[in-house]
């Protein structure tokens, strides 16, 4: 995503490019707020952006500590003034790297995790997973293959005409499908399979519109 976003341009967009905005923020914060159970809970952000997710999340959780990762500056110092009274830890860096040290009540990530090959998309997992304190929540609000080609024209003609809709020109729509030849976009039951190989609990989609979807996976309470 930071590659081929322009960090000026990226948050006036969102709300056309992605039709189905506000249910698809919404409930990925409301999973993070109900999953956690400490008034000081960590929540780590991977692939942050300028920080849209997060603002989500702070909404509700308002007390965390906010570790917020990506590898463009630009993109980070956008976040970092959005979300200026948290004082968010600010780590400029790829996802494929070693994740900041320390153990997670929440990892989160928005649109991100989908530029990775999908092995690197398992290895992250994996990673993530050791993150997490036992009982922790990982929240993936992300863009997703369909599962058959027919499937894969509908999400991307509903993904267009709902963006058309809300006031998307055709520039905007045609630099929109120029970044998406960069995806390496998975299945949603192929990433919710991959979570439940590594150990996470309850991996399940709780919001999915079309090519947006949001899925979840737990830390058993039992695992160290």
């Amino acid at each position: 995503m930071s590659k081929i976003w322009n960090a000026s341009e990226y948050d006036i967009s969102r709300r056309r490019l992605i039709p189905c905005y506000d249910l698809f923020y919404a409930t990925a914060a409301e999973l993070t707020a109900h999953s956690i159970k400490t008034s000081s809970p960590t929540i780590l952000d991977l692939g942050a952006g300028t920080g849209l997710l997060s603002e989500f999340v702070m909404q509700k959780v308002k007390t965390a500590s906010l570790y917020l990762l990506d590898e463009s500056a630009d993109m980070l110092s956008k976040a970092q003034q959005r979300l200026a009274q948290y004082n968010p830890q600010i780590f400029i860096q790829p996802m494929t790297e070693t994740l900041p040290a320390g153990i997670f009540h929440a990892v989160i990530s928005s649109l991100a995790i989908h530029h990775l090959a999908d092995e690197d998309k398992i290895d992250l997992f994996k990673r993530i997973h050791q993150s997490l304190v036992p009982g922790g929540i990982f929240i993936n609000a992300e863009q997703i293959l369909g599962v058959t080609e027919w499937q894969q024209q509908l999400y991307e003609d509903m993904h267009l005409n709902g963006a058309r809709a809300l006031g998307s020109d055709e520039d905007e729509i045609r630099a929109a499908q120029k970044r998406m030849t960069y995806d390496r976009c998975a299945t949603l039951p192929n990433q919710i399979a991959w979570l439940k190989e590594i150990g996470f609990q309850n991996a399940d989609s709780f919001f999915h519109s079309f090519r947006f979807a949001v899925y979840a996976g737990w830390k058993s309470e039992s695992q160290a």
